[in-house]
């Protein structure tokens, strides 16, 4: 949902920082896989319940989540690119509830239902972006994307700062991964709205 309004004041310096690296020769996917696996030291950490350092290592993981983009607008953009932007972040942000759930039993109903509302909002992101490439429909709302990136009330700023929440108030995880899951199937169900909407008919013969 903010996601638009804050690259408007990261994008600048990132971009900066991006068009420095790729002068030196560092591609955007080489610093999106370290970012993954920086991430995914959240994992052990988490279920250590190590929560200060799994905050660490989610914010790394989010900044070089914002450098691959970077680099990726100073060098062209590309599908390999885009890819692997994707399958990264969905994998990570499976992984973050799956360490809440070792770190704590009672964790692991919440950490399961949202697992399952991820799969909502990622399957109807995923499935609007392949019909929007088949329609030749584009969108710069949030920058230049390798694929169509469509909003909704819960994107990828709302979900860091849900991890955040998650890492500095562990006791509060049911309750917080319930109320953020709710919001992910507002999310769904608004963009299967939006796909009906704009898919509903049959794109007209050229």
């Amino acid at each position: 949902m903010f996601d638009a309004a804050l690259r408007r004041l990261i994008d600048p310096p990132l971009n900066r920082l991006g068009r420095w690296l790729a002068r030196g020769g560092i591609t955007a996917n080489q610093i999106t896989l370290a970012g993954f696996a920086v991430g995914l030291l959240a994992l052990p950490a988490l279920a250590y319940q190590l929560y200060w350092l799994a905050l660490l290592f989610i914010l790394l993981n989010r900044l070089f989540d914002g450098l691959d983009g970077a680099v990726a607008r100073a060098m062209g953009p590309s599908d390999l690119g885009g890819y692997l932007d994707i399958v990264c972040d969905f994998i990570f942000y499976a992984a973050i509830a799956f360490g809440f759930a070792l770190a704590e039993p009672g964790n692991a109903v919440a950490a399961a239902f949202l697992v399952f509302s991820f799969i909502g909002t990622g399957s109807s992101f995923l499935a609007y972006a392949i019909i929007a490439a088949k329609r030749g429909i584009t969108t710069e709302r949030q920058g230049k994307k390798s694929l169509y990136y469509l909003g909704g009330l819960t994107e990828g700023g709302e979900t860091i700062a849900v991890f955040v929440l998650f890492c500095l108030f562990p006791a509060a995880f049911v309750w917080l991964a319930v109320i953020f899951g709710l919001l992910c199937w507002i999310t769904t169900a608004t963009r299967m709205v939006m796909a009906w909407r704009d898919f509903g008919k049959s794109k007209p013969q050229a």
